[in-house]
């Protein structure tokens, strides 16, 4: 039946389990450098609303760390469960990368994760705000081993074929972790999770001022995140046009998805569109809304490139790779083109609460902000999420028929001795689990979110009174 087919339920389990994961993944991330950032303002000003930020915001940072782990370890179990073909013809190049990442970046970031949270009153203090510096530094190191894991899958470097053991084996690994599109998608991810860790830092303030609430404090964090947000966002353009033309260099296929084009379009033809309405084949489009050249600059940089289309490309790879059987080499279109669009707006939409927020909060502001305003933004911290979700699920989809860009098709990755029903069964448990964790999730960043900074906290040290006015 098809509907139990291995590797249909492998892409579904993997896809639940992956989208999953990365929601705790960027607010790791960006947390635990806002929490970082806190404490080196409390350091440097010893001005006390700052400890009560460090706090607060590295308590909701601890919490959320804590599922991303348990998520993340049923990742890389699936690549031996349901993906056993995949691991074997590229563990020795893949397995690398996710070593370093585990054996390094992640117990660094965990040694001194423990020491953050037990070295408070025991460690002097700069040794104390130099332990969540190392947290954050190594999340985002680990970050970027797993961003170079990927990477390999998009754009495959730094192996070679070996044809009597039929598998991939790394010969460079230097080339693997200086891939272009993992040095080009680093940046897009790191400030993507900062926009994410702003987007809740704007929320869980917004919530607290509209009650009236820890005003002194939570206005400082508003104002931290507001503009965390709008610089994330301007970071995300620049390394997303850098990604653009690592993409469209690596896999010309996902570029043309990502626009829908299926004839090779040159200058002023090679537009992109905003919006459009019409059939998923190309055939016809009803209405559209386009921007000359701008899928020319988007891919190269220049306004007068041809950008290959679909069908070009899918009869160059019918030939190139005729063994594989495959009829079609592109990705499922509605889901690339308006992924790739969720993405875009969802992030510009995000980042204009933010800059409404600070003209509406600036000194010397003639009225008082309205409810709506703060409801606005007390419900505004889905959309960067959202968008980190979908970009994504536009990387991932974009590859497909492929797990290795040109070396590897997705069918031929999944386990063989891997029955469908035995999917389903792990498909359905790890939905049921997963969904019970996500209500203790919740529940758990909204309580501690709702509590609010403890302001009643002094610094342990006595001894050294703070200035005044920082009371």
């Amino acid at each position: 039946m098809e509907w139990l087919d291995p590797l249909v339920l492998s892409r579904w389990q993997f896809g639940l389990t992956t989208v999953y994961h990365y929601l705790f993944v960027p607010l790791t991330i960006g947390m635990a450098l806002a929490a970082a950032i806190f404490q080196t303002a409390w350091v440097r000003t010893a001005k006390v609303h700052y400890l009560h930020l460090t706090r607060f915001f590295g308590k909701i940072f601890l919490i959320n760390f804590a599922m991303g782990v348990v998520t993340g370890i049923v990742q890389e179990f699936q690549f031996g469960m349901n993906w056993s073909d995949y691991s074997r013809f590229v563990g020795d190049v893949f397995g690398a990368p996710l070593a370093f990442e585990g054996l390094l970046a992640f117990f660094f970031e965990a040694t001194f994760i423990g020491v953050w949270i037990f070295g408070w009153d025991k460690l002097p203090q700069k040794l104390h705000l130099a332990s969540i510096w190392c947290v954050a530094i190594g999340s985002t190191l680990s970050a970027y081993f797993i961003i170079a894991a990927n990477a390999f899958m998009q754009n495959p470097v730094g192996y070679e074929y070996n044809p009597v053991t039929n598998r991939a084996e790394l010969v460079d690994f230097w080339a693997l972790l200086t891939n272009p599109v993992a040095l080009a998608a680093f940046p897009h991810t790191i400030f993507g999770a900062f926009m994410f860790a702003a987007g809740v830092i704007i929320s869980v303030s917004a919530w607290h001022l509209y009650r009236g609430q820890h005003a002194d404090t939570m206005r400082v964090s508003l104002k931290f995140g507001l503009w965390s947000m709008l610089v994330s966002t301007a970071g995300i353009v620049l390394s997303g046009d850098q990604l653009g033309l690592a993409m469209y260099a690596a896999q010309p296929m996902k570029m043309a998805a990502a626009e829908a084009t299926f004839n090779t379009v040159c200058g002023p033809d090679a537009s992109f569109s905003l919006f459009t309405l019409g059939t998923p084949d190309g055939l016809s489009e009803l209405f559209s809304i386009r921007v000359p050249y701008l899928l020319s600059l988007l891919s190269t940089h220049t306004l007068d490139a041809c950008v290959h289309g679909i069908n070009d490309l899918n009869a160059e790879y019918a030939t190139t790779y005729a063994d594989l059987g495959i009829d079609n080499f592109a990705p499922v279109l509605w889901i690339t083109y308006w992924a790739f669009r969720w993405m875009i707006g969802l992030g510009m939409a995000h980042a204009l609460v933010a800059l409404a927020g600070l003209w509406v909060t600036r000194k010397g502001a003639k009225r008082p902000v309205a409810p709506w305003m703060w409801k606005l933004a007390i419900w505004s911290f889905p959309l960067a999420l959202l968008a980190n979700i979908v970009g994504w699920v536009f990387t991932e989809m974009g590859r497909q028929p492929w797990i290795v860009f040109g070396l590897m098709s997705t069918r031929d990755g999944v386990s063989p001795g891997t029955s469908g029903l035995e999917v389903l069964i792990s498909l359905i448990a790890f939905t049921a689990i997963y969904a019970a964790l996500a209500v203790v999730e919740v529940r758990l960043i909204v309580k501690a979110a709702q509590k609010g900074p403890d302001t009643e906290e002094k610094p342990a040290d006595e001894s050294a009174p703070l200035p005044s006015a920082v009371y």
